[in-house]
């Protein structure tokens, strides 16, 4: 469902959330090896979110991406919103241009409910919330 941009925006942003802070910043390059992912890929991933002030970030030497404690409190259904576009919890799940409930898809009655549940739950999960499920529980990224 999610872009291969949205979901390196996730983890990108998790890995922020456990390895930053104000004091301590991380440069693209880093987190790039660390989550395996083109550098330039995810070089423009987190400029977006930076934009939407999704994340926070310090330019010139010392300077790298964190997040604040702002940060931390968004709801992560922002940072796929913010890669994916707002409309992502209402369009077709096979992309078809005028799927809706006069006109539904094969799939459409499914995956409404499902797409409801999805951005529910993203909307009452901050970053910090599913960070700290991620870190407690040693998932690796």
């Amino acid at each position: 469902m999610f872009s291969n941009s949205c979901k390196y925006a996730i983890r990108a942003v998790l890995y922020l959330a456990i390895h930053s802070n104000e004091t301590q910043k991380i440069d693209t390059k880093t987190i790039a090896g660390a989550l395996e992912v083109p550098l330039y890929f995810l070089a423009k991933i987190l400029q977006q979110l930076s934009k939407h002030n999704l994340v926070s970030s310090v330019k010139g030497p010392g300077g790298g991406f964190y997040l604040s404690e702002q940060n931390l409190e968004i709801p992560l259904q922002k940072v796929v919103e913010s890669i994916d576009g707002e409309d992502i919890f209402q369009k077709c799940i096979i992309g078809l241009p005028n799927c809706d409930s006069e006109n539904p898809c094969p799939l459409h009655n499914e995956y409404t409910q499902f797409r409801e549940d999805l951005s529910k739950l993203l909307k009452h999960q901050t970053i910090k919330e599913v960070a700290e499920n991620v870190d407690l529980n040693g998932i690796r990224f």
